[in-house]
Formats: C-alpha cells, sequence, structure tokens
C-alpha cells in the first residue's frame, strides 16, 4: 500500500501554509492492488491563497466548492464518474439546502453523470464562520501502477 497527499497548488494552497498552519492534506491518494482510493478532506470555497470567498452567497460558494473537487479530482487522472460518495456539511439546512441540492443537480448535469455519488448532509459548524458550505469526497479508480 502507498500513500500519497493530493495537491492543486493552481487552485488551492496547503492549509499547513496558511498563515495559521493547519494539520491536514487536501486529500490522500492510497494505491492498493489496482486500485486507488482517493480521500478528499473537506473542501470548501476558498482561493488559491487559502482565503474565503463568495462570502454570505451559498450557491456560489457552494459552486466553487464544487470546482475545487473537481481540480483535485483532475489532478488524480479522476473524474466525477469515479466518486463514490460525499458527505456535505452544510451550515444552515432549512434556510440553503434546497439551493445546494439545486446547484449540485445542475453541476452533476453540466458534468453528465446519469449516475449521482452517494451523498449525505449534515448540518454543522463549520472551520470558519464565512463559510456556509463544505464536501468531502470518497473517489475509487483503477490503478495503472
Amino acid at each position: 500500500m502507498k500513500t500519497r497527499p493530493m495537491k492543486i497548488p493552481h487552485m488551492l494552497n496547503e492549509a499547513y501554509d496558511y498563515d495559521k498552519p493547519v494539520p491536514f492534506s487536501r486529500g490522500t491518494r492510497v494505491d492498493i492492488k489496482g486500485i486507488a482510493m482517493l480521500f478528499i478532506s473537506g473542501t470548501a470555497s476558498v482561493d488559491d491563497q487559502g482565503l474565503s470567498i463568495h462570502q454570505g452567497d451559498l450557491k456560489a460558494q457552494a459552486r466553487r466548492m464544487l470546482e475545487n473537487v473537481t481540480e483535485l479530482l483532475k489532478s488524480e487522472g479522476a473524474t466525477w464518474r469515479n466518486v463514490a460518495r460525499t458527505t456535505i456539511y452544510l451550515k444552515h439546512m432549512e434556510e440553503h439546502y434546497h439551493d445546494l441540492a439545486q446547484v449540485r443537480f445542475e453541476f452533476f448535469k453540466e458534468q453528465g453523470l446519469e449516475v449521482f455519488p452517494a451523498s449525505t448532509c449534515i448540518q454543522a459548524t463549520l472551520c470558519r464562520p464565512e463559510l456556509l458550505v463544505e464536501m468531502e469526497a470518497i473517489v475509487i479508480l483503477e490503478n495503472e501502477d
């Protein structure tokens, strides 16, 4: 078994490079006997400097979150078709769930998905007060090693 961090410096900096470092990787890749599993950490609407963007706008935050995850997938040769499961953390379930579902549905259709990933949405306090949503993902793909 081999494990290594996933990186996309053009889109997201590393959390341990923040002004106040945080000890986690954006994601890890685990290679096991012909299979690669990607475990994507909670990903939100942050830019390449680690700054929160689209404050107060759930739809824009959700879109950026999905774009950030897309870039993490691409960095490992994966697509949304390889995503087996997502866990979404939403700050205000009653206020924002409908808008989040709409953004996700439109985004998944743009990706050409006919089968959407298994998913759970949980109301939670997020790591920064200005963030409204973040997502984790588990991804499975064939490993060419």
